[in-house]
């Protein structure tokens, strides 16, 4: 499975629906949660590629290990988690917690508003 230089053809989309967000607590004191977003690839869905959307208080990274060895982890992530994408969310991180929830919501509304044909995660 190999994602193709130019990405599923709505991933323009979505970085630009991405860059529409803004986090007000982006730095502030005690801002120590993150958004991310993880492709999703499903070789059986007729649009096979999609978006997970989660928030953490832990490195993104660390969260999406998790996710793909099954702790407190999302079933979408962990069997069609591809990679993270922190393009989309570098200019949100870090944030405060409430503001994390908020724009997990946002974000994957977002997603669906510009075209994303299948997004998880986002509650």
């Amino acid at each position: 499975m190999v994602l193709e230089r130019s990405g599923p053809d709505w991933m323009g989309k979505a970085e630009r629906a991405a860059r529409t967000l803004r986090a007000t607590t982006l730095r502030a004191p005690g801002a120590g949660h993150s958004v991310y977003v993880v492709l999703l690839h499903d070789a059986r869905r007729r649009g096979p590629w999609g978006l997970y959307v989660g928030q953490t208080s832990r490195d993104p990274d660390w969260r999406f290990d998790q996710h793909k060895t099954g702790y407190k982890a999302s079933s979408a992530a962990r069997r069609f988690g591809v990679r993270l994408l922190p393009a989309l969310v570098e200019h949100l991180n870090p944030m405060r917690r409430w503001e994390a929830l908020d724009l997990e919501a946002a974000l994957a509304e977002a997603f669906r508003a510009a075209g994303v044909p299948w997004v998880e995660g986002g509650h």
